[in-house]
C-alpha cells in the first residue's frame, strides 16, 4: 500500500489504534560509564526495538551496530508507513533490572543471541533495593514506571500513553483467614506507590 493510500485510509476509518508493549526499567548496577550505557542499550534492546521504528522507521542505532546483517532492513516505503503509525503507546510496567556491561570478546561475537548482543548482564538486585513479590521475576520497584513515563515521552516526542497493564501477585498464605486474606495491605501499598510515581510523572 502507497504511503499516501495508507494516509487516506487511516483518516476514513476515524479511529484510533495504538500497540502495548512491555519493558522493564533498567538501572546501571554502577555509576561507570559502561553500566550506565549497557542500561541505556538494554531499553534499546527490550522497548526501543518497537518504539524506534513506530517513532523514526528504523530499529535502534545500537541494534543496528551489534546485530548486523541479522537485522532485517526496511525499505523506504516501508519506513515511511511505520512512522507515527499509532495513536497512542500502551505500557506494560511490572519490575526494574541491574545492568552491567560486558566487554567484546571471542565467545560473544561467535555466540550471537538475542542475549549475547546487548553486551550486558542482567540481575535482579539485592532485596534491599528490590522487593519480591511471588514470581520469581517480579520486583517490586515503583519508581522505574515513572522513570520508564519520563523517558518515553523524552525519547519518542511525547506520544498519547495508557498504563495497559501493572500489578502484582503475592504468595498464598493457606494459613490466613478469609477476613485476614481480605486486609490486601501488600497491594494496597503497591498501588499506592506506584500510582504516585505516575502522579509525578504527569506532573
Amino acid at each position: 500500500m502507497a504511503i499516501d493510500s495508507y494516509h487516506r485510509y487511516k483518516e476514513s476509518q476515524k479511529g484510533k489504534i495504538g500497540i502495548s508493549l512491555v519493558s522493564n526499567w533498567m538501572i546501571p548496577y554502577s555509576n561507570s560509564k559502561a553500566d550506565k550505557e549497557s542500561a541505556a542499550r538494554a531499553l534499546d534492546f527490550m522497548y526501543g526495538w518497537f518504539m524506534n521504528p513506530l517513532t523514526r522507521g528504523e530499529y535502534p542505532p545500537v541494534m543496528r551496530k551489534l546485530v548486523g546483517d541479522r537485522l532485517p532492513k526496511f525499505t523506504r516505503e516501508q519506513s515511511d508507513m511505520l512512522k507515527g503509525s499509532f495513536d497512542f503507546v500502551g505500557v506494560n510496567y511490572y519490575t526494574a533490572r541491574f545492568t552491567s556491561n560486558i566487554p567484546i570478546s571471542s565467545s560473544n561475537i561467535v555466540n550471537k543471541s538475542y542475549d549475547a548482543d546487548q553486551l550486558l548482564n542482567q540481575t535482579d538486585g539485592d532485596v534491599a533495593t528490590l522487593f519480591q513479590a511471588a514470581s520469581s521475576w517480579l520486583y517490586v520497584y515503583p519508581k522505574g514506571i515513572r522513570d520508564l513515563l519520563v523517558y518515553t515521552k523524552k525519547t519518542y516526542n511525547n506520544p498519547v500513553v495508557y498504563i495497559t497493564e501493572n500489578g502484582v501477585d503475592e504468595i498464598n498464605d493457606v494459613n490466613l483467614s478469609m477476613e485476614e486474606a481480605l486486609e490486601d495491605d501488600f497491594r494496597i501499598k503497591f498501588y499506592e506507590q506506584h500510582l504516585s510515581y505516575v502522579q509525578s510523572a504527569i506532573r
